[in-house]
């Protein structure tokens, strides 16, 4: 089997206000699709984020993990944007990957990395 695409579907409970979170935060325009009334796509190169409005269940146990080019400058950006990052630094692991994590205003949450 060979995958060719990832689509991450994320439930939010205002529509609107999340599509403009998501566009402020991965400097996105506007949905690349939108299938179905409550559901909204981007296509983000290598997968597709889906957001779907509805009620959001427990999502303390699931992060979303984005590889970016340069971690610490999407650190700074995000910091003077007010989005809520879970730790107050970046996290270094040597030789491996430099990584945050933050949360949606649904607490979905989120990770930029950059690999060593």
């Amino acid at each position: 089997m060979q995958i060719s695409s990832v689509t991450i579907g994320l439930t939010v409970s205002n529509l609107t206000a999340a599509s403009a979170w998501y566009e402020r935060v991965f400097e996105l325009a506007t949905p690349d699709l939108e299938p179905i009334d409550g559901v909204v796509e981007y296509d983000l190169g290598t997968s597709w984020l889906q957001l779907g409005e509805g009620q959001p269940a427990d999502t303390s146990s699931t992060t979303i993990r984005f590889d970016v080019a340069d971690v610490a400058a999407e650190y700074a950006r995000l910091a003077e944007l007010d989005v809520e990052i879970e730790l107050d630094e970046l996290v270094h692991v040597p030789d491996v990957i430099d990584f945050f994590v933050f949360s949606d205003p649904d607490g979905n949450l989120l990770s930029f990395y950059s690999l060593a």
